[in-house]
């Protein structure tokens, strides 16, 4: 069916979690006044974009998806659709959402969605991916753009909490993606992509992922230290890093890595949707901050 091969080329599954991150920002800066039509414009804006740049990335990825078991079976590959409409698809919907967000909302929120659009496709897909170590790093930038992106539409500004959002989402990406390259290694090997458990082997991915779920954590305090969220979000806080560390100390022994690794995936979605509901309905509003943009 035309229809589900131009769905499945936008990966549906990164854009509703990109969305659900969206509307905690957004809900989170609303503090407790949400302008529903405004909500409705970023999600849109977002997810339109998101897709776009999920289209392009499979274009871009076309020959790495051929040598990846997970992947093979990408409709671009498979040749059910081209290249070139796929490309096409995915300008359209980017035209789409970025006009969608220059209408609707401010120049900050376009410029945010901008920058996370043009580290993914341009910096990460195009480059870092390929050639470096650190491609992770700098493509967790663009997997925090969303929730900032919602924060920025409904406080109408960049201020102190936006940049812990910043920082608590790339944190995030860093062991979450970390978990996926080793549980999914033989593939990565194949494709001769340079992530961490490729380049310097899994105990040196353990290492890291269990340092950057300890800054996350830290990072997670701070929008409570702030007086952005309240003590539910806190609490939330506390026991989903405590568990996912927990988690991921148990590498260390565990007799199956690419089992403990599923795991520790699983359970940094579990974490991340559970902080970005209650930052949503556990709103604070600081008693002091200061806009910068």
């Amino acid at each position: 069916m035309k229809l589900k091969r131009y769905l499945s080329v936008t990966k549906p599954g990164i854009i509703f979690g990109n969305l659900i991150a969206t509307v905690g920002g957004f809900l989170l800066a609303s503090q407790g006044r949400p302008d529903w039509l405004l909500l409705v414009a970023t999600l849109a804006g977002v997810s339109l974009v998101v897709a776009s740049g999920c289209a392009i990335n499979n274009c871009i990825d076309r020959d790495i998806d051929a040598r990846m078991s997970r992947t093979r079976s990408r409709v671009i590959v498979t040749g059910a659709m081209s290249v070139r409409a796929a490309l096409a698809h995915g300008l359209v919907l980017g035209v789409a959402g970025f006009a969608c967000l220059a209408l609707w909302t401010s120049a900050l929120t376009v410029a945010c969605v901008a920058f996370g659009f043009a580290i993914y496709v341009g910096a990460y897909s195009l480059w870092m991916k390929r050639s470096s170590v650190y491609g992770t790093l700098v493509g967790s930038l663009s997997g925090a753009v969303p929730p900032v992106a919602g924060y920025c539409a409904a406080a109408g500004h960049w201020d102190s909490g936006a940049l812990i959002l910043l920082v608590m989402f790339c944190l995030w990406q860093m062991p979450h993606s970390y978990a996926i390259a080793i549980f999914r290694l033989a593939d990565y090997e194949a494709a001769n992509i340079p992530v961490l458990p490729v380049v310097r082997g899994i105990s040196a991915a353990k290492r890291q992922i269990v340092l950057y779920i300890l800054a996350f954590a830290m990072a997670t305090l701070m929008l409570a230290a702030g007086g952005y969220a309240g003590h539910g979000y806190l609490i939330v806080a506390c026991a989903t890093s405590l568990w996912w560390l927990r988690m991921a100390l148990a590498g260390k022994t565990a007799p199956d890595d690419r089992v403990w690794a599923r795991q520790v995936f699983v359970f940094s979605i579990i974490t991340i949707t559970a902080l970005s509901v209650s930052m949503a309905v556990d709103w604070q509003v600081p008693v002091y901050t200061t806009a910068w943009l």
